[in-house]
């Protein structure tokens, strides 16, 4: 399946003030529009802020499936946005001004309308950012050995080239977290995991330094945090950009969310006696399996059953609850 066959769900919004540029699989993004009818609109590349929408739809093995995951995209910004306020510190692509302002301590937001803010049509599911120059690295962290991991683990007691202890089990805490990036390929494409020195060639030796740092360190911070709710973060993945005007690099996209990351439940891994029990999981790795179970990714992906759509929305919610102490659907 080409980028041009994926389904998208949905068309672009007609929003007020702002003009749609790309749709990723999961996220729409927007650029303010002109003014005047006879002004050019700045594209990505041009424009200084973007409407960065979640959409319900949802990814996996590199494909959008349908039908998509009614209210995930409100579950995901309200977790991305509560995550973004955990991480004094660490620059990010919020805007300060407009509904992000209470990002630092509230999970939910206040809504603003217009072109300076978030369009009453997407309250909830959107979040105001600065563009940024993006890096093409997808910051893998893994924390645990599971996944595509386990099973690279099992041939070569290794992970992306990275030698581990012998006698490890799926599920297992690995004694470190890894840091184990991957080339962030076009949509349609398969993402590429890559070497520590294939990044270097590819962003430069200091930022590629630079994102394995800030991504082992958020990586830590976030896991002390989950672990405090009763929640293991298992893995995820970040990306970052370099501010337009600084330079700086700057956490951007959804962070820490059940799309980005694995999460399980942390007494259910102490006490659980298959991985499956171990490993039971807040994020999309219902719908992971389901889908292994019933297609070879080959052709076009089987429709999502009407119950694994909802049992994977429940865990989306319960996720929220536990960690941030509210409930997007409320």
């Amino acid at each position: 399946m080409t980028a041009l066959d994926q389904p998208t769900a949905s068309a672009p919004l007609d929003l007020p003030g702002w003009r749609h540029a790309y749709s990723g699989k999961v996220r729409d993004l927007y650029v303010p529009a002109a003014p005047a009818a006879d002004a050019a609109t700045p594209d990505l590349d041009a424009a200084s802020r973007v409407l960065v929408v979640a959409s319900d739809r949802v990814s996996a093995f590199d494909h959008v499936l349908e039908p998509g995951i009614p209210g995930k995209g409100v579950l995901l910004t309200t977790l991305s946005l509560w995550w973004f306020g955990q991480l004094a510190g660490i620059p990010n692509h919020l805007l300060a001004d407009a509904a992000n302002t209470e990002t630092s301590d509230r999970a939910d937001t206040a809504v603003t309308h217009g072109a300076d803010g978030i369009p009453a049509a997407v309250a909830g599911r959107a979040m105001l950012c600065k563009t940024l120059d993006m890096f093409p690295i997808e910051c893998v962290v893994r924390g645990y050995l599971t996944g595509s991991g386990w099973k690279q683990y099992q041939v070569s007691q290794t992970v992306c080239g990275l030698p581990l202890p012998a006698g490890l089990q799926n599920g297992d805490r690995l004694p470190e977290p890894i840091y184990t990036p991957a080339w962030k390929a076009p949509m349609g494409e398969h993402d590429e995991n890559i070497s520590f020195e294939r990044t270097v060639e590819l962003v430069g030796a200091d930022v590629a330094a630079e994102l394995r740092r800030l991504s082992l360190e958020i990586f830590r911070r976030a896991s002390v945090i989950a672990e405090k709710s009763g929640v293991i973060l298992a893995d995820t993945k970040f990306e970052f950009g370099a501010d337009r005007a600084t330079g700086e690099i700057t956490l951007a996209d959804e962070v820490l969310t059940s799309d980005s990351s694995r999460y399980w439940d942390a007494a259910l891994w102490q006490t659980g006696t298959t991985p499956e029990q171990r490993m039971s999981s807040f994020d999309k790795q219902i719908v992971r399996d389901w889908l292994s179970a019933h297609w070879d990714q080959t052709g076009t992906p089987p429709a999502l059953p009407e119950d694994i759509i909802e049992r994977t929305a429940a865990r989306y919610r319960e996720l929220l609850t536990r960690l941030a102490g509210t409930d997007a659907s409320a």
